[in-house]
């Protein structure tokens, strides 16, 4: 018998992983701005599907046509723990995190890529977000990611921020063989994850060529349903956080000064003061309700 002459495929560079809850429509545009790449490196993708209701449909596993697509059917535990499910599924270098109602710039994976390898000292990447300018809700998003992201900016270049809508990290990394996601949270879970890597003394590198555009897609009385929820379950977050003696959230002059840059930006008038005044309802309902929780006894 002659000997097995195939040679295995050769491990991606990228592992994108993404988790789904019953949003299919939107995963499947986040596929397509995916399979759009330009000048990509070798990467596969991974979705967790988290107990959706239904599985998952011809309009997103045709993309197993474009590139390798991996669709895993769990029970619904959550988005940490679907997330922790991906890494041990993953193959990549580099573990690439995004959700389903985001989409890459079509150069975004090449840009990411080029990073990665000019900057082998760095094992954590935060792409650049954005929002989606053709909508209200979405010019609020975008006016909320340029304030963050131009207040945590280091001079080094890393950055004091972490959002999984768009967040890399070495497969190497001590913290992937115990699972990044701390599983008894609900909600925050990128930013606790934060907390831990602040505490080891590390940052995220900015890839400020690399953007992701995260799409709103609920109504603006679907988002402050969604903030009040968020709200609280952040409170139980920010409460692990305090514990491991961290700071991560603004003081209250980086808030005044938030509230001044963001202003003004929004007097472009491709955002306008609108979006303003939308992301300021959201960001006060969100915040009080998280210092609401933190305030009652036993918490």
């Amino acid at each position: 018998m002659l000997p097995n002459t195939t040679n295995p495929a050769p491990t991606p560079l990228l592992s994108v992983l993404i988790t789904v809850y019953d949003d299919w429509e939107t995963l499947a545009e986040c596929l397509r701005a995916i399979g759009g790449q330009v000048g990509p490196p070798s990467f596969e993708v991974i979705v967790v599907d988290d107990g959706s209701k239904e599985p998952a449909p011809q309009s997103v596993r045709m993309w197993r046509n474009s590139y390798p697509l991996t669709i895993i059917r769990e029970a619904h535990s959550g988005i940490p723990g679907a997330r922790n499910r991906g890494v041990q599924e993953s193959q990549g270098e580099l573990l690439l995190f995004t959700d389903a109602d985001c989409r890459f710039e079509r150069d975004c994976l090449s840009k990411l890529a080029e990073t990665i390898a000019a900057s082998p000292q760095h094992d954590c990447f935060q792409l650049h977000l954005t929002g989606d300018s053709s909508t209200l809700l979405g010019r609020a998003e975008i006016l909320r990611l340029i304030a963050i992201q131009e207040q945590t900016i280091q001079p080094d270049g890393r950055i004091r921020f972490l959002n999984t809508s768009g967040f890399a990290i070495r497969s190497s990394h001590k913290i992937i063989k115990t699972g990044p996601f701390d599983i008894t949270v609900i909600r925050g879970e990128d930013t606790l994850l934060l907390a831990t890597l602040i505490q080891q003394g590390e940052l995220p590198l900015f890839v400020k060529d690399a953007t992701v555009r995260h799409s709103v897609s609920l109504s603006i009385l679907e988002c402050l349903q969604k903030d009040l929820r968020s709200g609280w379950l952040e409170g139980i977050t920010f409460r692990a956080i305090a514990e491991k003696g961290v700071r991560v959230r603004m003081t209250n002059r980086d808030r005044i000064r938030m509230l001044y840059s963001t202003w003004k930006t929004s007097g472009e008038r491709t955002i306008g003061h609108l979006a303003w005044l939308v992301l300021m309802s959201r960001q006060l309902l969100e915040r009080s309700v998280t210092v609401l929780y933190q305030c009652l006894p036993g918490r």
